[in-house]
């Protein structure tokens, strides 16, 4: 398991005065950058590969409020990834300094072709790497029908 150390300050509160969701995204995406440059697919690897990273969708549990000065941790652990590393899964938990949940999430995430702008395939340099990534107790290979599971669709105004 992964995990990244913060302290919340004022400006991650919202008007209740406790993290605001946005704030959740961001340390999620600080955890999961801070996780791949460690693991050598950091941005200049991306960039090499003309790739960005991308969140397909985001699914975040909330158990109790972070409040302003508490130290958390964020965790992140590979639950998931296809066989050709276009897809992953990863999972977030959010913990006090007493290691109580306070909040977990799921995030399905790929790669973007900068190019092209269409989801793009990894060189096997990369996927090697993936490959070796620590997975948590119920990882799996995800197929085409997992990265699709809610079978959301747009829905165009006109």
């Amino acid at each position: 398991m992964y995990k990244k150390e913060f302290e919340i300050r004022w400006s991650d509160l919202d008007a209740n005065l406790h993290l605001g969701n946005s704030k959740y995204i961001d340390f999620m995406s600080h955890t999961r950058m801070s996780f791949l440059t460690e693991n050598n697919l950091g941005l200049e690897v991306m960039f090499k590969n003309n790739l960005g990273p991308i969140t397909l969708h985001e699914h975040i549990h909330y158990f109790k409020e972070i409040r302003p000065r508490e130290r958390i941790t964020v965790s992140l652990e590979i639950s998931g990834h296809s066989d050709d590393g276009r897809f992953l899964m990863f999972e977030h938990n959010f913990y006090n300094a007493e290691g109580k949940n306070l909040a977990y999430a799921e995030i399905l995430f790929s790669w973007i072709d900068i190019k092209k702008r269409k989801i793009a395939v990894i060189p096997e340099e990369m996927l090697a790497v993936i490959e070796g990534f620590p997975r948590s107790f119920n990882f799996q290979v995800l197929s085409k029908e997992d990265t699709r599971r809610y079978g959301r669709m747009p829905k165009d105004l006109t």
